[in-house]
């Protein structure tokens, strides 16, 4: 059987020492200092988790160029090649607690048909600098990284980014990216779902839930639902493709298909038996994907 979001997360914090006494802790502040409770579960939500310097060990091959670029108090690594240099670029994202090695096999694929790719890592992430980040951040990431490449001369065909980035790139899109085409790979529809989510998962009450959820949108300047399909579909006028696995345990298949309604146009493509990151690697979505983007 394919396992819930829930019962992936759990697991995957369960495996910690470090996360089960976390959880321990959050559970005792939670009925004695409260407010406690809330910035240290606000904090642990807003930490990509895997830790970042697990993410480093990926190896690039050398025709990759790798740079660091200033951004918010942190910074965000930029990945080029040369290869077709004066071929339209294409700005690919990886989602929360993942690092940019996941769209490399991507990356490949449109190199292959003429597509400048451009990997871009978040704040937070991978050899990226900062501790903890947020979804608005990554919006903002994709927003910057899109304006300098404009700026440096280059034509932006499209993005494509995975899981949150992808709700990022949504919001980006809606705000009028200059971008000519999106791509969106197994997007979550909700974040408030992740806080309840999180919430069962270190047992905190609704109350704490709430009060964290509203801190974060205080520290992000924005609202959650502002990020959800139906907030940001109709405002996305580019063709637009969704890829979504039927079998996704991260993020429900449904919500791929909550954005595929939501955006005028848009085509769904619907996978079996790839759950939330074989799409990255499969050769019929790569292949899919390159042919949207031509």
């Amino acid at each position: 059987m394919t396992r819930t979001a829930l019962q992936a997360t759990s697991a995957f914090y369960a495996s910690s020492p470090g996360t089960r006494l976390f959880r321990l802790a959050l559970a005792t502040s939670q009925r004695l200092w409260p407010a406690l409770a809330v910035r240290a579960a606000c904090a642990l939500f807003l930490t990509p988790l895997p830790p970042k310097w697990l993410q480093r060990r990926k190896t690039w091959d050398a025709s990759w160029h790798v740079e660091a670029w200033p951004f918010e108090g942190a910074s965000v690594t930029v990945y080029s090649q040369p290869v077709a240099p004066h071929g339209p670029v294409v700005l690919l994202a990886h989602g929360w607690g993942g690092h940019a090695g996941q769209m490399l096999a991507l990356a490949q694929a449109l190199a292959q048909q003429g597509l400048r790719p451009v990997v871009l890592e978040m704040p937070a992430h991978g050899r990226s600098a900062g501790l903890q980040t947020t979804l608005a951040q990554f919006a903002r990431a994709i927003e910057y990284v899109t304006a300098s490449l404009l700026q440096q001369g280059h034509t932006v065909r499209a993005l494509v980014a995975h899981s949150l980035g992808a709700s990022a790139g949504a919001f980006a899109m809606s705000k009028g990216l200059p971008v000519e085409r999106l791509v969106l790979l197994a997007p979550p529809a909700s974040p408030p779902e992740y806080t309840r989510l999180f919430a069962q998962v270190f047992g905190l009450s609704e109350a704490t839930r709430a009060a964290m959820q509203k801190r974060i949108e205080g520290i992000a300047a924005i609202l959650m639902p502002q990020f959800e399909p139906q907030a940001v579909g109709p405002r996305i006028r580019v063709p637009t493709l969704v890829v979504h696995d039927r079998q996704d345990s991260i993020n429900r298949f449904a919500d791929g298909m909550a954005f595929s309604h939501a955006i005028k146009g848009a085509q769904l493509l619907a996978t079996d038996g790839l759950g939330h990151r074989k799409i990255l690697k499969d050769e019929e979505v790569l292949g899919k994907v390159a042919i949207f983007l031509m």
